[in-house]
């Protein structure tokens, strides 16, 4: 064996041990010390609708993952939240706003979830629907805006986006949200939840005072029947895009206090 031959070996078995030690030492590596947030979105919505909260949990070191929903029964999203979660390696805040209140009061059992927090969301209690939760108020004004197909999947008319589910938004920003939104199957409404994790976890609740969705006033009761800390902001029914700072401290707060 020539002499270059044996050096290009040498060079070679060094890169190889060196790499060894290198994944070796990623493998050591400690677990990120805070929770991983794990945030389910809601109807006429997907993951992207969290897409200026998600790079502030980041910054500060947080793990975010954001559940693609099928919307098209209780217990798929419930499932593919259960995914997200089996992925993660310690323990989890669980986010979900409007219909993802509802994922995650039944799927937020998971011994992974240490705390919940809901942003302008559903929140049934065991043996509830998400249908019956507004039967005693005033419809919102954007219910009016919902149309069905053939298949009985409910999705917002353009007017209904821009003027009632995100009406602090601008109109090139509602248009996009229009042509993207995930249609929700309407029978989820009526599928009742089994069991209700915020009777055993923390919870935040983020009330968006100006919401044509979901009425402010059963936002305040729900979030008052948890025993939820409250922030109220003054915004439409998706403070994730027009407040994402001040929902992205709610957030943290969250994190931080159950990784104590």
């Amino acid at each position: 064996m020539n002499q270059r031959r044996r050096n290009t070996l040498a060079s070679l078995g060094l890169a190889l041990a060196l790499g060894g030690a290198t994944l070796g030492a990623q493998a050591a590596q400690p677990a990120t010390p805070h929770p991983s947030v794990v945030i389910v979105h809601g109807a006429f919505a997907d993951g992207s609708d969290w897409a200026k909260v998600i790079p502030l949990l980041q910054a500060k070191g947080v793990h975010v993952v954001a559940v693609q929903n099928p919307l098209t029964s209780l217990a798929d999203d419930v499932a593919a939240t259960k995914r997200a979660l089996d992925a993660q390696t310690g323990k989890v805040v669980l986010v979900g706003h409007s219909w993802g209140g509802t994922v995650i009061t039944e799927a937020g059992n998971d011994p992974k979830v240490v705390g919940l927090v809901y942003v302008a969301a559903l929140a049934p209690d065991v043996g509830q629907a998400a249908g019956e939760l507004g039967k005693d108020y005033p419809p919102a004004p954007g219910f009016a805006h919902i149309v069905a197909d053939a298949s009985g999947f409910l999705s917002l008319t353009q007017e209904g986006m821009s003027k009632h589910f995100a009406q602090d938004l601008p109109a090139a920003t509602t248009a996009v949200m229009t042509a993207t939104q995930g249609p929700i199957q309407a029978k989820a409404f009526e599928q009742k939840v089994s069991v209700a994790a915020w009777k055993t976890r923390p919870s935040w609740y983020v009330v968006a005072t100006k919401d044509h969705m979901i009425q402010p006033d059963l936002q305040q009761a729900l979030a008052k029947r948890m025993g939820s800390k409250v922030t109220n902001l003054p915004t439409s029914h998706v403070p994730q895009q027009s407040q994402p700072a001040k929902l992205a401290a709610v957030i943290l707060d969250a994190v931080n206090q159950v990784g104590k």
